[in-house]
């Protein structure tokens, strides 16, 4: 069994591509395996994959039949790990040299179910270190001590995959996979899911993950329909919350966050094309309806001035019937 699984997902990256192999070629073990995932792409990147392949030390080539997004992707990785730990890159970011082996070198001594990274967030030539939200570095917590409170950022806002690390129980007790199909947001169900139903977890300090911002071909910069899977992202947060033996404490935190997430594409909406304009408005007003509208009240009434304007005006707008994600 390796010692731990990377699972790199990758689609129409050939420019970044290959500061991504590069850097896994730095950070190989004999007992890492690599498994590149490619999702379909349509331009250079799967010839660059398979050279890296018969390059890259415990490199697993593994080509999707359709194109499934990056939770579908990250899956098909997922289902093939050997490994005692997983964890996660993108195929447009990048490792510093021995930033795998310092993070499994500090969650086998945690003894922990998983941990969480800092990173490096690239922004053109701008470059600026971001913190998990939670304030015990290096010390071993209970998970859903870190989802509250409702009124600031906590770990569950920190939803990236690749920050971290995860022991093998977690993917054998169904905690890893990420729901199929989402295009967006899907690591927002999978880390609140995370943090309800693993028993520890701890937050270190290692930065050696660096983070594209603001590329062309990043979903978040594609104003089409896949931004919408925000909606069925958070509804699936909202109604597995509502499940929990905690929900009462745990939904209020829920509902602001949605509201949150709403209010920002609303408030950059113009990225959009008409369309997917108009339906992301009546998406997110019909999203509103179906809160708890005591939860909702309380969630507007915490937030500023603007945002709350915002969503109470979009609060009275009445829903398309049969309106969904």
């Amino acid at each position: 069994m390796p010692k731990l699984s990377v699972v790199v997902p990758f689609y129409n990256v050939q420019t970044y591509a290959p500061d991504v192999l590069r850097s896994l070629e730095l950070n190989a073990r004999e007992d890492f395996e690599f498994l590149l995932v490619d999702d379909c792409s349509t331009d250079g990147t799967a010839a660059l994959l398979e050279r890296a392949a018969d390059r890259l030390p415990g490199a697993v080539l593994l080509a999707r039949e359709a194109n499934g997004g990056l939770a579908t992707a990250r899956n098909t990785g997922l289902d093939a790990a050997r490994g005692e730990y997983v964890a996660f890159l993108d195929g447009d970011d990048w490792l510093s040299p021995g930033h795998l082996a310092r993070t499994l070198e500090a969650v086998e001594a945690l003894g922990c179910d998983f941990v969480r990274t800092d990173h490096v967030q690239v922004t053109g030539r701008t470059r600026s270190v971001q913190r998990v939200p939670f304030g015990p570095q290096g010390v071993v917590s209970d998970p859903r001590s870190a989802i509250l409170p409702a009124s600031r950022a906590t770990a569950v806002d920190y939803p990236y995959a690749w920050a971290g690390m995860y022991h093998r129980r977690l993917l054998d007790r169904g905690l890893l996979h990420f729901t199929d199909g989402l295009r967006t947001a899907e690591d927002r169900p999978w880390i609140w899911r995370l943090h309800r139903e693993a028993k520890s977890f701890a937050a270190v300090g290692e930065s050696g993950i660096f983070y594209r911002r603001g590329i062309s071909t990043s979903l978040t910069q594609i104003g089409d329909e896949r931004q919408l899977d925000f909606i069925r992202a958070f509804d699936q947060v909202l109604s597995d919350t509502a499940t929990d033996r905690e929900s009462g404490q745990l939904l209020p935190k829920a509902v602001r966050t949605y509201c949150a997430i709403i209010a920002h594409q609303i408030g950059s909406i113009e990225r959009f094309e008409p369309a997917v304009a108009g339906k992301l408005r009546q998406l997110s007003a019909a999203a509103l309806a179906r809160m708890p509208g005591a939860l909702l009240d309380q969630a507007l009434d915490s937030m500023d001035a603007d945002r709350s304007a915002l969503l109470r005006r979009l609060r009275r707008r009445t829903p398309a019937a049969g309106a969904a994600a």
